[in-house]
């Protein structure tokens, strides 16, 4: 049974409600002398307790200084931050079209350093050729009803966004499922592009392209939801209905772990070029 990205949030914010709770409790003090050290009315710390107020930076600073837990101030901050923002509806992303959604993130790729990427899907935005990115786009615009189809000009400004990976400063450690390669969303003329690019972009300097084959055995990760990874700073999920952003330091760190594990049954080099050729000869 799946869960929607507006109950996921309201579990996210109960999960910060109990955390406060079970620390109020731990130090032992009532509803009413937890509000006196905080300086605020009773009810404002039942609300909080039961999740329908969402506390600010200050109330959980103020909080955990009256139960003499200030060392989980800062996590407990940006766990209620993840719980109001983790969830950005696509819908709210693309209201002002494609292109846009493009054009917003490229500063963004510009001042990170290191992206790591892990697709069980398609081949990751970063790599994407505009043949192909086109076909994705259009896609996305169709099962969206967009009132204008951008798709085009967006899958211009994602490759243009695309370039940071041939500037300085910037490392991209990526990670494919087999059955990317084998994902056709777009004709196979651009399909066949696509693929030769992975070769090409495989073999940049700051490029590290594993592919993890279908035929794994024993593997130490299912293959997972697509994810990047921004430094180790933010990670960002893709749903159907939304994308996750999770900025708490602990649930960042299990993607990494995850994506760590994936890497050890990539394969790399000749071998993941021999998977890429196979693709190619498979269009036929």
């Amino acid at each position: 049974m799946s869960v929607s990205p507006s109950s996921s949030a309201q579990a996210a914010r109960t999960a910060v409600a109990r955390r406060l709770r079970d620390l109020r409790k731990e130090a032992g003090l009532t509803i009413a002398e937890l509000a006196a050290a905080c300086g605020w009315h009773h009810s404002k710390t039942s609300r909080i307790e039961n999740g329908l107020t969402a506390p600010s930076a200050t109330d959980i600073r103020r909080w955990c200084t009256a139960v003499r837990a200030g060392g989980q101030a800062q996590d407990i901050v940006i766990q209620s931050v993840n719980a109001e923002t983790m969830y950005t509806e696509w819908r709210q992303q693309v209201r002002r079209g494609l292109k846009e959604l493009q054009d917003r993130s490229a500063r963004f790729y510009r001042d990170t350093e290191l992206f790591r990427v892990y697709s069980s899907t398609l081949v990751p935005g970063l790599l994407q050729t505009q043949g192909y990115a086109a076909g994705v786009l259009r896609m996305a615009a169709r099962f969206r009803d967009l009132p204008v189809d951008d798709s085009a000009e967006a899958a211009q400004a994602r490759v243009d966004r695309a370039r940071v990976i041939y500037e300085t400063g910037h490392r991209f450690v990526l990670l494919i499922e087999e059955a990317v390669l084998h994902c056709q969303v777009a004709d196979a003329d651009a399909m066949a592009a696509q693929l030769g690019f992975l070769m090409t972009a495989g073999a940049l300097p700051a490029v590290s392209l594993g592919i993890i084959p279908a035929a794994t055995r024993e593997r130490t990760q299912w293959p997972r939801e697509t994810f990047h990874a921004y430094d180790d700073k933010l990670v960002t999920v893709e749903l159907v209905s939304a994308k996750v952003q999770v900025t708490q330091p602990s649930e960042i760190d299990l993607y990494l772990k995850a994506f760590e594990q994936l890497r050890t049954t990539a394969v790399y080099g000749a071998q993941a070029r021999a998977l890429i050729t196979n693709a190619i000869e498979t269009l036929g």
